[in-house]
């Protein structure tokens, strides 16, 4: 384990202040499941020893200097400020399973800012066994900290394997080669795909700009246009997947798993504000798909992610937004929400491949340049207001996790503090997709939500093998 006990004076990147400002404020919870009971008596070591480490920014609050630039500065932590043991009432059987109070819980935390006078984190021990689990342990950490590739590298260099902890975890390769349109040798072939490109990258540019600044999604059941700067409340809950059932579907398909994971989602929220309103199946909405924009594969050593001479330091936030319609729910895909999948496919690749997302970055660091930090913020939420859903996902390892003996039965995260209704993310780990969402409470149905995720994997099931037969 390495460690970095360095002094800090380090500045706060552009996406951290706008992540961190009076107009946005967002979080992220890391949940793991316990398959034994918690028992909590190494956590102020483990926390000392394993976590603090890792990353000065995990001893360090934001402070101004005297032009006004905010800075990381490092600080002695008082551990127990940061841990959390809640207590539930007991009920009248022992017995009891605790998902309700669980559910709840998270749904009160993630509405809570967290101070600003001490680092940006805190740590959640629940002991009360769920249907899922023994206990639970909830991670919330500012996302001014670094992004779900930050963190799961961070947590993944305080776990080790449940079989045999003195090997690596195997975790699957998401890096593919990528192709250069600039080959001399074939300079004259590559023309038609310059001018694709450039005609890609002025419409999807331009489609970006107008959905941040001017144009908004449809009301919808998915979407209530509340206009506060507040945390929204919001429920929690989630639904897990076998891959292999992804995977079938994408070997039948010919596509990836990101394009069957986003299509069997899109169907499902058009399922979802199908059965609150019929009228909605063909509303405008939109999904803002976050993408790394790390070019590395797998997750580097957290040396490697805090040196700043190897790939211009990966810790931190790298991410980009691909704004996504999510396609209509028309009488032919509902027979045949394949349809879905092959869209998501297409639209995806098509953005991907374009440069809107490197000119939107240039355009937020503009805004910053001229106006300050709180307007690029305030440009950041618009952009996240203005759409119906925020998707972002993280991968993690193929073998069980173990933290201090106690092996992790399941994983997953969630991201609080956007301002539209929902947000969904997803997590693999031990052969599972985990997809979880976060709905604004008191407007969204928690439990037809995910039933209606369930019943689109089971549509696109038999769809895809009724394909084949």
């Amino acid at each position: 384990m390495e460690r970095f006990e360095e002094e800090i004076d380090e500045p706060v990147s552009p996406t951290g202040l706008y992540l961190n400002s009076s107009s946005l404020r967002v979080y992220i919870l890391g949940v793991l499941e316990s398959e034994i009971p918690i028992d909590d008596c190494q956590t102020q070591s483990l926390l000392q020893d394993l976590f603090l480490p890792i990353n000065p920014r995990f001893s360090s609050i934001m402070i101004g200097d005297k032009n006004g630039e905010k800075k990381w500065k490092k600080v002695e932590v008082n551990l127990e400020e940061h841990i959390n043991v809640p207590i539930f009432s007991t009920g009248e059987s022992s017995k009891l399973l605790y998902d309700e109070y669980v559910d709840e819980y998270m749904s009160t935390i993630a509405m809570e800012h967290l101070p600003q006078h001490r680092p940006l984190w805190e740590i959640h021990i629940i002991k009360y066994p769920t249907s899922s689990a023994a206990g639970t342990l909830i991670f919330k950490l500012h996302h001014a900290l670094g992004d779900g590739y930050s963190l799961m590298g961070a947590l993944l260099s305080c776990l080790q394997r449940a079989d045999k902890s003195s090997l690596p975890f195997t975790l699957p390769s998401t890096q593919r080669p990528i192709k250069s349109i600039f080959n001399t040798q074939a300079l004259f072939k590559t023309f038609p795909s310059i001018f694709s490109l450039a005609f890609r990258t002025v419409s999807d540019f331009g489609w970006s700009l107008l959905k941040s600044s001017f144009v908004e999604d449809d009301q919808t059941p998915i979407r209530s246009r509340a206009d506060d700067f507040k945390l929204r409340h919001v429920s929690i809950s989630n639904v897990s997947f076998s891959l292999d059932h992804i995977k079938e579907v994408k070997s039948k398909l010919g596509v990836s798993i990101n394009d069957v994971v986003a299509g069997l989602i899109f169907f499902g929220i058009r399922l979802y504000m199908q059965e609150i309103n019929l009228k909605s199946n063909r509303t405008q909405s939109t999904a803002l798909v976050l993408l790394n924009t790390r070019n590395i594969g797998g997750y580097k050593s957290i040396k490697e992610m805090v040196d700043k001479n190897n790939n211009g330091a990966a810790w931190g936030n790298r991410f980009a937004f691909l704004h996504v319609p999510i396609p209509e729910l028309t009488d032919s895909k509902y027979a045949n929400p394949l349809e879905f999948i092959w869209e998501a496919n297409k639209e995806i690749n098509r953005k991907k491949n374009s440069l809107a997302t490197p000119l939107t970055g240039m355009l937020l660091n503009m805004v910053k340049k001229l106006r300050g930090p709180e307007a690029a913020a305030k440009y950041l939420r618009s952009t996240l207001r203005n759409s119906s859903t925020t998707i972002s996902s993280i991968i993690g390892p193929v073998e069980q996790m173990a933290l201090a003996n106690h092996p992790i039965k399941g994983l997953y995260f969630m991201v609080a503090g956007p301002p539209e209704s929902l947000t969904i993310t997803i997590t693999s780990y031990m052969g599972k997709l985990r997809i979880a969402f976060g709905l604004e409470k008191g407007f969204m149905d928690k439990q037809k939500f995910k039933s209606c995720m369930e019943n689109s994997l089971d549509m696109i099931m038999e769809a895809a093998r009724k394909m084949s037969a």
